[in-house]
This record gives C-alpha cells, structure tokens and sequence, in this order.
C-alpha cells in the first residue's frame, strides 16, 4: 500500500512509521511541518507542510490507500486553544475532504482516551462511554479532541471515507523529542512536581500503541474506536514505581484537591504576571484530581494489542530523557 502518515514527526507518528517500515510492504510519505532526522534514516519520502493550508495535504494523497492522521498539537495553555481548534478540527476536515477525492479507502485517525475516559471517580471506561463533553469543557486540548473526533465520523458517513478511531492513553516511552507527552516526567526527575495529585493515570508505550494503531488499518472496523491503554494506577502508586525506575525520590505531601488547585492557580498567576513560565500550572493541577482509567480488552481481542511490561516502559522513557533531552537529571 501506498500510506500518508500525517504528523509523520511526532512521538507517536515517528513509531508509527518505523512500524510500517519494518514490514517491508509499503510506500510511507510522512507531512509534517518539519523534517526528521529519523525519518531521513528509514528512507521515507518527506513532504513539509500543514493540514491546516495549502495544496500538499492533497498533493500527497494521490494514489494512497490509506492514511493515518496523526497530526495535532498539545498544550495545556488556555491562549493556545484556537491554534488546537483549528489543528484538530479544521486540520481533520481537510483530511477527510483530501481523502474522499483522492479515493482513499480507510482513515485511521489517532485520538486520546481523554474524549471519554475521564471522571471524578475511580470509574473504568471502555468504548461504550460517552463523550466526556462536561468534564472536558474547560480543558481545551480535550475539548478539540471531542470535535474532533465527532466531526471525522461524521464525514466519514457523508464522504465514503472508512474512519477507525484508536485512543492511546498518556504515551511514554522512548523518542519524544519535543516532550509533547514526557515533559511531566522530566519535572520528576527535575524535582519540580511538589506534591502527589489524588486522582488517577492510565499510560501506555508509544511502541505498542504505534503497533495497534498500524494493526487498525487492516483490522479495526470501520465507525468504531479503540482505547489503547496500560496500567490503571494512582498518581501515589506512579510516582513511587517511577522513582524506583529513576532511583529518585518523589514528592511526599498529599494536600486537598481543593487546595491543590487553589495553590496553583495563585503561583500561575504569579509566574505569568512577571513574564515566566510556571512550573505547575491551574489546569495540569485540576486534570490530576481526576480518574483516566480505561479497559483495552476491545483493543486486545482486535487488534492484537499487547501491553509490555510498564516497568520496562518507565526505564526506557527515563533512559532516553538522560541522554537526549536533560543530561544533567
């Protein structure tokens, strides 16, 4: 087959691509806004640009029988949230519409398991949750994502176009050079996470969510969505197995939830007030009361989703984070 990967530079579209590489079988055109190193290494044919503008989005397409849609943008500033907006939204729309005029057959788009695994409580979600639109509401990452997601289903109906959804949990694991998914970790190991969040985490290795999100192409039916998920632990039980990992101590104090927003939001004030960026900021502090447990059981019987070891991960993400990112932690 001849496959587009958009986003073909990021931490999941670069294991994406060297998945589809290792099998040999297909013509890989990664569009990005930038080129890689990496990609350059797998002799991969590189197109630069955006799904946002511009003719190359279409250009590349031609003759395709498959893409994923990787691309988009992550941030947890509330001024970034008409840049995520148009990524997400506008950026999917052109996708799909591309895609129906180039005839492609399957669009495999890469979502989060934010859209509906999120809750108060110590709830665990599967694919029958519904959009978690209210709790979302004010987390506008999350928020696009919803659109999103609802949007490429939609077209996908009204356009011909087969779409798959796969909805990897927080990606850890080698290879995030721009610490899209990894920068919380890099704070731990930083000493800059001052206290442990009450609710819970759910994360999975970017090597294994690449390989299921390649195994949707083939075998994930068309109009449903996946959740690619690892372990369901507490933020406490994180942060003590990732210490052990690290061989570094974690944080000790347990406040409030109520406290804990509280005291971030005045330091995030104060940072942005005097031009710096903060190093806990209101929306990370609210995120983290919350519960982002999922069931792969879906995943696991179609897909052929296998999780490894997550204290393999753990090692793995701290190891690459010492020699490529900070080598001074």
């Amino acid at each position: 087959m001849k496959i587009l990967v958009t986003g073909g530079t990021g931490f999941l579209g670069e294991h994406i691509v060297r998945e589809l590489c290792e099998s040999g079988e297909h013509e890989i055109i990664a569009l990005s806004r930038s080129k890689s190193p990496v990609l350059a290494q797998l002799g991969v044919t590189q197109v630069c640009a955006s799904v946002t503008e511009g003719p190359e989005l279409s250009e590349a397409m031609v003759g395709c029988e498959g893409v994923f849609h990787v691309a988009g943008f992550v941030s947890r500033d509330p001024e970034d949230s008409q840049r995520m907006m148009r990524t997400h939204i506008d950026g999917t729309r052109r996708v799909m519409e591309a895609a129906a005029s180039a005839s492609v057959r399957r669009v495999v788009l890469v979502s989060t398991s934010g859209t509906v695994a999120v809750s108060a409580n110590e709830a665990i979600h599967d694919e029958r949750s519904g959009y978690a639109t209210e709790v979302a509401a004010g987390w506008p990452y999350y928020a696009s994502k919803i659109y999103q997601e609802k949007l490429a289903f939609e077209l996908a109906e009204s356009l011909g176009v087969e779409v798959v959804a796969v909805n990897p949990s927080l990606l850890l694991g080698p290879g995030d050079r721009r610490l899209s998914s990894t920068e919380d970790v890099l704070k731990f190991l930083r000493k800059q996470i001052p206290m442990i969040p009450h609710g819970g985490m759910n994360f999975v290795d970017a090597r294994d969510a690449a390989r299921a999100t390649v195994v949707a192409m083939s075998k994930g039916r068309a109009g449903e969505r996946y959740l690619l998920g690892g372990p369901n632990w507490t933020f406490q039980e994180f942060f003590a197995r990732l210490g052990r990992a690290a061989k570094v101590s974690g944080p000790k104090l347990k406040l409030p939830s109520k406290w804990q927003t509280f005291g971030a939001g005045i330091v995030e004030e104060l940072y942005r007030h005097v031009g710096r960026e903060p190093l806990v900021d209101k929306a990370s502090v609210e995120m983290s009361q919350h519960y982002w447990w999922i069931d792969s059981s879906k995943a696991q019987r179609e897909l052929d989703f296998v999780v490894r070891d997550p204290a393999l991960t753990l090692v793995d993400t701290v190891r690459y984070l010492r020699r490529n990112i900070a080598t001074d932690v």
